[in-house]
């Protein structure tokens, strides 16, 4: 099973339960199980929940999993648009691509789709590269 090292001390990730599928570099396929505890108060997953699993795969898709860590590539903006609603019980795959970058900036798109391949959301996130301060 791929693992991806953003992944050391990612606590909300790992409350999500991810499973990494593919890691590599621009391009990142992670999955979760939605619990009841997703749930929002109509019984469909909360927005948020869906929004991390993007998030998440927008972060293993914009830092290379065998970089030297000497920086980080974090979100400069998002947009989310939801498309219909998941369920407990289902799990949700989320794909993210590089679209392009240029210097210090990128884009990317993630696509969250339920296993019957329906498209739950359409998730866009603009990166920006920095010095990691933690190895500095």
């Amino acid at each position: 099973m791929p693992d991806h090292p953003i992944l050391r001390g990612d606590k909300t990730s790992e409350w999500l339960g991810i499973t990494v599928h593919r890691a590599d570099p621009g391009h990142a396929v992670i999955s979760m199980t939605v619990r009841e505890e997703m749930l929002n108060g109509f019984g469909i997953v909360h927005g948020g929940m869906i929004f991390s699993l993007a998030d998440s795969c927008f972060a293993m898709a914009c830092n290379d999993p065998t970089g030297d860590g000497s920086t980080i590539t974090v979100a400069q903006g998002v947009d989310i648009n939801f498309i219909s609603s998941a369920r407990v019980g289902q799990t949700l795959t989320a794909e993210g691509r590089e679209i392009a970058t240029t210097g210090r900036s990128g884009l990317y798109d993630m696509r969250v789709t339920a296993e019957d391949g329906s498209v739950i959301a359409q998730f866009r996130g603009r990166s920006r590269t920095v010095p990691n301060r933690q190895k500095a």
